[in-house]
């Protein structure tokens, strides 16, 4: 045991580097999925189904994960095998060609000719703008030939765009704005391929043949659904999807369990509280490193793979790199195992406590809401004209917010109540969303993403610090996985399955505006039911201790109380 304790630095170094590098390769790729999505031509409702499958993923695969292999070889042969695997299913993501040929193109370029359509609006096109026209069509007309003959798509509007780079402007403006806000033909692809099917049914005149047509066109419509396009596409990008997700959600459960059974081995797990730090880092500078880089890029690497193709090829080298860490992972067997089921334990203790309930169905809300932005705002400020580089910064914004905030939690939770900063959290992540809604420009989103210190993590701050005081020996983990897979596991993939038909239907705008409206009333609501639940009482080890001591006289007993109670109080304090 001594020879382990030595080691115990050397084992939180790995586990910050090992982190470090997860991190980095995770805000590669995961924030620029639906943006990736967009490129393969998937509209908003089935880039939402894709993205509540994957939050659903993890949270139905995390409990099946957190039973580790009793071998340190075996521990040792999933980590690697759980590294391995999640570079290579993301690098499957990059092998599905898209959906619609010109959507890559179109919104490439977007973001670059909205950026300069006034400018370009108001002046004569000179030799330096139609050298650019040129070049932007003769990347065009070179990309054409390579597309495979059955998925070469027509290039609509080639003349208009060559005709000067205001009117191509303002049309890339046009196709932006359908993108967000509804129109009438915008409808889902499957109304598209069945309703004419479902039309001839109709043209025969008796009732057996009425039913004889409308099984054959059941049949039918579920057989264009798998021969669409469009629909193949999907179902690849979903695979390819779930597969990543389950990989890496057993990856980071399995280090993060070996770690934590470590430390608790060397009795050092007051260590383990602030390793997410590393995380964060990680992640702020792995997003805006591989937006400048993308940025750079040309729109098409091939005639069928996008620049965006770039975070997946980034996120597989970093994974690779923290596999050569692993290796020198120290690695506990715990001699005991203990079979009790934690999760229908931890459900048990949450449905016991009024507060503890209200704060699992905040987690549950706020998770749901946050999967809008998480989602399509990438699109709305692609659509704005942002760069990468503003969408990486973002990124990097919300989480370097939350963890200089962090520095002040002790004051914070001793000035304020918990109620008045889950009301603060709430509102502010209304307000975020309601700025989202009316975002003017894409550099805004910088001033915006600052909240996230207090909407996401203040709020986590209180609702840990909640089943802490709930839980029971041990349970402490088990409470936290809990209320994680109800906000992303819950929350968020419910939010995506109706975020994108709400996209699609109403616009980006109305959704913000419905999850803002939404918060509001919840903020009230729980404001009132909070008042109303008794006042909480803390079971200290003091009170124990006191109980056990029936034979001793009232005042010997309330003697012991105060003793005990000073003496944890003074080494509390120290």
């Amino acid at each position: 045991a001594m020879s382990e304790q030595w080691d115990v630095g050397r084992a939180l170094a790995l586990s910050g580097l090992f982190r470090l590098l997860q991190g980095a390769g995770r805000a590669c790729a995961a924030p620029f999925l639906t943006l990736y999505l967009r490129h393969l031509g998937l509209p908003a409702p089935l880039v939402g189904v894709v993205a509540g499958a994957k939050h659903l993923a993890a949270a139905l695969w995390a409990p099946l994960c957190s039973r580790c292999p009793k071998g340190r070889r075996k521990r040792r042969l999933l980590v690697a095998s759980s590294l391995l695997g999640s570079a290579g299913a993301s690098l499957l993501l990059t092998l599905i060609p898209p959906a619609d040929g010109d959507a890559g193109y179109k919104y490439c370029n977007a973001s670059q000719q909205l950026g300069d359509r006034g400018a370009a609006a108001a002046t004569v096109p000179g030799p330096g703008t139609s050298s650019h026209v040129s070049a932007v069509t003769n990347a065009k007309a070179t990309r054409e030939p390579e597309m495979p003959a059955p998925y070469s798509p027509p290039l609509r509007g080639l003349k208009k765009e060559t005709s000067g780079l205001g009117s191509a402007a303002i049309d890339l403006a046009g196709n932006a704005e359908e993108s967000l806000y509804p129109t009438e033909s915008n409808e889902l692809s499957l109304f598209k391929t069945t309703l004419p099917t479902a039309g001839g049914s109709y043209e025969s005149g008796n009732l057996s043949d009425h039913r004889k047509d409308a099984q054959g066109v059941s049949f039918e419509a579920v057989q264009n659904i798998f021969q669409d396009r469009e629909h193949q596409i999907f179902l690849m990008v979903l695979g390819a999807v779930v597969l990543w997700e389950l990989l890496a959600t057993s990856l980071e459960w399995t280090v993060d369990e070996n770690l934590y059974e470590y430390l608790d081995f060397v009795d050092a797990t007051d260590r383990y509280g602030k390793l997410w730090i590393w995380s964060y880092l990680g992640a702020s500078v792995g997003a805006c490193s591989i937006a400048v880089f993308v940025d750079q890029l040309n729109c098409f690497l091939s005639s069928t793979i996008t620049r965006l193709a770039v975070h997946f090829y980034g996120y597989a080298l970093l994974i690779t790199l923290s596999l050569l860490v692993s290796v020198f992972f120290p690695i506990h067997v715990p001699k005991r195992t203990d079979h009790v089921n934690k999760t229908a334990k931890a459900l048990a203790l949450l449905w016991s406590d009024g507060r503890a309930i209200l704060y699992a169905i905040t987690v549950f809300l706020t998770g749901a809401a946050g999967s809008a932005v998480q989602n399509f705002l990438f699109w709305q400020m692609q659509d704005r004209g942002s760069s990468e580089l503003y969408m990486g910064l973002s990124v990097a914004v919300g989480l370097l917010a939350e963890i200089l905030l962090y520095f002040f939690k002790g004051k914070l939770l001793r000035t304020f109540s918990s109620v008045k900063i889950v009301a603060v959290s709430l509102s502010l992540l209304a307000v975020q969303l309601l700025c989202y809604s009316f975002l003017w420009t894409a550099w805004s989103v910088l001033l915006v993403q600052i909240l996230s210190a207090f909407s996401s993590g203040a709020l986590w701050w209180v609702v840990n610090m909640t089943v802490d005081d709930i839980a029971t020996p041990g349970m402490e983990r088990s409470l936290h996985a809990v209320l994680q897979s109800l906000c992303y596991g819950g929350g968020a993939s419910l939010g995506s399955f109706a975020g994108g038909f709400v996209m699609k239907h109403f616009g980006l705008a109305v959704l913000y505006r419905a999850w803002c409206v939404c918060l509001v009333l919840w903020l009230f609501l729980i404001l009132i039911v909070q008042s109303k639940l008794p006042r909480q009482k803390k079971i200290n080890y003091s009170r124990l201790l006191a109980a056990d001591s029936s034979d001793m006289s009232d005042s010997d007993e309330e003697n012991e109380r105060d003793w005990l109670v000073k003496a944890m109080k003074d080494e509390s304090f120290n």
